[in-house]
């Protein structure tokens, strides 16, 4: 007689099961899993199969859940964090005190790195691990524990912190202004303008909502990296329009100044903490979470 555990389905096929009703695609589901589309598709068929019933709609936009498939991902999906949480903790004690962070150049290299080490400090039984770049890392793949992200919150799988209050303004050296100096708003159209492609908001944003004309001429420079527009800035090459918490310590130190009011600057919510569900009781991410927002003396909210 077969026994009723021979009837379960597998964790890989419960894993694409769950990864594919979050992102409502195949493809996506199978690069957050290391895996190919095609291999996506058999486990969900070979699930589909085994519970004798249909859990997506497809079709040419991507795949939905059914009724069934709603009913069934209400069941499994806490099971599956209930076993990632045991699995973390029943980890050696070498994987529990490695946490391992992946954020945005820019933000690694002018907010994160300066500060780090006072959370090296707080919390020595962590061994720190940081990668940076603007791809997006698969958690499970790369290893992950946070991601702190630049661009539009749109990973619905994950939990995200947004960070709050952040500003873009229009920043130059003092060695700048004294030579060419700023009164207006009206008068940058005529100075030298640094382009930061990275950011949300750019400059013909900018000098939209201060409701002037785009500049005619190029720009002095284009950078894709907010730390070269920043550095060229303190080299007193023109004026930048970049956020005030990549600059915070440019403009601490006086190598920048805000040229406008603050009236002038511009909200923008570019960086958000990310990490899988149930993460965040973990000692190693709860400690980082509670230490970066009162680095940033700023709200974080989900």
């Amino acid at each position: 007689m077969e026994k009723q555990s021979d009837h379960l389905p597998s964790i890989k096929s419960l894993r694409v099961f769950e990864q594919v009703a979050h992102f409502g695609n195949v493809a996506r589901a199978a690069e957050e899993l290391s895996i190919t589309p095609s291999a996506a598709s058999h486990q969900l068929a070979k699930l589909e199969r085994e519970l004798g019933c249909i859990l997506f709609n497809r079709s040419a936009k991507g795949v939905v859940l059914t009724l069934s498939g709603e009913h069934y991902l209400r069941e499994v999906g806490p099971i599956l964090l209930s076993l990632t949480q045991a699995t973390a903790r029943i980890s050696n004690e070498k994987a529990r005190s490695n946490l391992r962070i992946h954020c945005a150049p820019s933000f690694g290299l002018l907010w994160l790195l300066p500060r780090i080490h006072k959370f090296r400090d707080s919390y020595p039984e962590f061994q720190l691990t940081l990668s940076c770049s603007y791809e997006n890392l698969s958690f499970s793949r790369d290893n992950i524990d946070i991601a702190i992200r630049h661009g539009f919150p749109d990973w619905n799988s994950f939990e995200i912190k947004t960070i709050r209050h952040e500003r873009m303004s229009v920043l130059a050296s003092p060695e700048y202004l004294k030579k060419h100096p700023v009164n207006q708003a009206a008068d940058l159209i005529h100075h030298a303008l640094i382009l930061s492609e990275s950011p949300l908001i750019q400059w013909p944003q900018w000098f939209a909502s201060q409701q002037l004309p785009q500049p005619d001429k190029e720009w002095l420079f284009r950078f894709d990296r907010s730390y070269m527009s920043l550095e060229a800035a303190m080299l007193g090459h023109g004026l930048i329009f970049e956020s005030e918490l990549l600059a915070e310590d440019y403009l601490r130190s006086g190598k920048l100044v805000r040229v406008l009011s603050e009236q002038e600057s511009l909200p923008v919510s570019a960086h958000h903490l990310v990490f899988p569900r149930g993460f965040a009781q973990f000692p190693r991410v709860a400690h980082f979470l509670s230490w970066i927002q009162q680095e940033l003396k700023v709200l974080i909210l989900c």
